[in-house]
């Protein structure tokens, strides 16, 4: 009788995910210690990031094209696309109003007493000039690149959108007159994903550095008077991923919990550098692992990353009633309501960058009308806005991927088999998905 061969088990210090958790405990440590070392340590978390960031470009756009050119229907394209947006929409104004519900009832600025009179607007100055060109005009403006190539040299997450739809879509039309293009395109994104496959393996210390940075900058002990804002926070990311995409998990077949576990090495990735575009082209190999069909994963979770920002939206809300709530501002119901619709504005394209969620909570609150919250409210939560960041990243991680799950459900394209294999054991296929000849995996 012959049994189930169990790939041989890698020894626990050559796991990724263990050596990225060693690598945050000792930045932290570091941090606390010695903190001018740690602060000197920040190139290695921006090394990082950088690497990651040079391939970003190119693996969308090889897989986008490559995906769109191989349905070959164009409706079905369109089809996917749709339900992705519609999915977006909903979960993410979702997202927003659990932001206002918390904060309504927990309130966490409540009994701050800041004086408006005494804030710094210098301190976010920044901030706010990048906040006034945020408008619908240069939304639509932002996404048209001066040309086919700026797109990939500016590595504008939108614009590489754009440039890749257009030309999957005249690929597809060409038909078998492009299939060897296609092909190459393939090969391409193969290679980049190589690339990708060996880059990661520096994240150890990219984690490392950026934690030390983060610690020793900023410190423990100064951020006790704000650690509540950060508990709130956390606590409701938590209670959002749990409970809200956990439900929307439940409802198509999979268990939440066991998907946390099956994208474990990515969170602590995350967790480390503060920006969840370090591990988009793992996340497209682990989701098409998951059974999400490669077509559907070439579209959802480049495009989520633009416009399904979960944890970019309980930030903003919970952030600005925080702060109406630290300055002593009563809120109208039509503000509250403004509040909502500017912030599903302005996170699109906030994508995983670090800082691009303070930007985005600077252009929420200028374009509220007659706000009584300041944009200079925004100094009192400058110095924790980099622990803030980390949790809006790994929400916006997890919300992606439930996206491209429960999308390709939708479009019957789930592989229920890998799927149970994954959920059974999510350590171990985990583990193998990453270890497998990268041919395999994609």
């Amino acid at each position: 009788m012959h049994g189930t061969i169990t790939p041989p088990r890698q020894a626990w210090y050559r796991v990724l995910y263990i050596q990225v958790l060693i690598a945050i405990v000792l930045g932290v440590v570091l941090g606390w210690a010695a903190p001018e070392t740690a602060k000197s340590m920040k190139w290695l978390g921006d090394a990082f990031i950088a690497l990651i960031k040079m391939m970003i470009a190119p693996v969308i756009f090889c897989t986008i094209v490559h995906g769109i050119a191989s349905m070959g229907d164009l409706k079905k394209v369109g089809r996917v696309g749709l339900k992705a947006l519609i999915y977006f929409e909903v979960v993410s104004t979702l997202a927003l109003l659990v932001g206002v519900l918390v904060a309504e009832v927990v309130k966490p600025g409540a009994g701050f007493g800041a004086n408006v009179a005494t804030l710094d607007p210098k301190a976010v100055a920044t901030y706010t000039a990048a906040a006034q060109k945020d408008s619908v005009v240069q939304h639509i403006l932002g996404l048209i690149p001066k040309n086919f190539l700026d797109a990939f040299v500016g590595g504008d997450l939108l614009q590489v959108l754009v440039v890749s739809i257009l030309t999957g879509v005249v690929i597809s039309g060409l038909g078998e007159r492009a299939a060897p293009v296609n092909a190459v395109i393939d090969t391409m994104g193969k290679i980049f994903f190589g690339i990708i496959a060996i880059v990661v393996k520096l994240a150890p210390l990219g984690a490392f550095g950026a934690m030390a940075f983060t610690i020793g900058q900023y410190g423990l002990a100064s951020l006790g008077n704000l650690l509540g804002l950060v508990a709130t926070f956390y606590m409701t990311s938590l209670l959002f991923v749990l409970v809200g995409l956990g439900t929307i998990a439940w409802l198509n077949g999979f268990s939440i919990l066991r998907f946390l576990v099956y994208i474990k090495d990515e969170l602590l990735i995350v967790l480390g550098t503060s920006s969840s575009e370090t591990v988009l082209p793992q996340m497209m190999q682990k989701m098409e692992g998951l059974g999400a069909s490669k077509p559907v994963v070439g579209l959802v979770i480049p495009t989520g990353y633009s416009f399904n920002l979960d944890g970019t939206n309980i930030y903003m809300t919970l952030a600005t009633l925080f702060l109406a709530q630290a300055v002593g501002a009563d809120l109208s119901f039509g503000q509250y309501a403004t509040i909502i619709a500017v912030a599903m504005l302005t996170s699109k394209g906030a994508s995983g960058v670090t800082g691009a969620g303070f930007i985005t909570l600077a252009a929420t609150l200028a374009a509220i009308p007659n706000s009584p919250v300041p944009v200079a409210a925004m100094t009192l939560v400058l110095g924790i806005d980099k622990f803030m960041s980390e949790c809006r990243a790994l929400t916006n991680l997890v919300g992606n991927g439930v996206a491209t799950v429960v999308v390709s459900n939708w479009e019957g394209e789930l592989d229920r088999t890998k799927l149970a294999a994954a959920m059974a054991r999510p350590v171990a296929v985990g583990d193998r998905v990453e270890a497998q000849p990268l041919e395999n995996a994609i």
